[in-house]
């Protein structure tokens, strides 16, 4: 393969960025609590929480030690993208019901 071709083929791999999980992690918001509030996670590989919001309104996914925010609005779906996490815990809430709407992923 000539050397052109190998190098724009290590470019595009590396714009493309990280492969996520094909298998998505499913989580649902129901009167403003996920389910399930604990998510396990493998450590050094990158995840995808599919969150699907049953409440009637939005709820914003906030984590810093995750370093991830994502607004779903009232009954609608929507992906979060995980980095590749060091093994540890890493609380989440959502931030517009912060009292109910929390939990954790764990990366082991």
């Amino acid at each position: 393969m000539p050397k052109k071709t190998l190098l724009l083929a290590a470019a595009l791999a590396l714009l493309a960025g990280p492969a996520f999980a094909d298998n998505p992690i499913p989580v649902s918001l129901k009167n403003h609590r996920f389910t399930p509030a604990t998510i396990h996670v493998k450590a050094g590989v990158p995840n995808v929480i599919a969150l699907t919001n049953n409440d009637d309104a939005a709820e914003e996914f906030d984590s810093t030690s995750l370093k991830v925010e994502k607004v779903v609005a009232g009954h609608s779906s929507g992906n979060i993208r995980l980095r590749p996490l060091a093994p540890g815990r890493y609380p989440f809430m959502g931030e517009y019901h912060s009292e109910t709407a929390q939990g954790v992923v764990i990366a082991e």
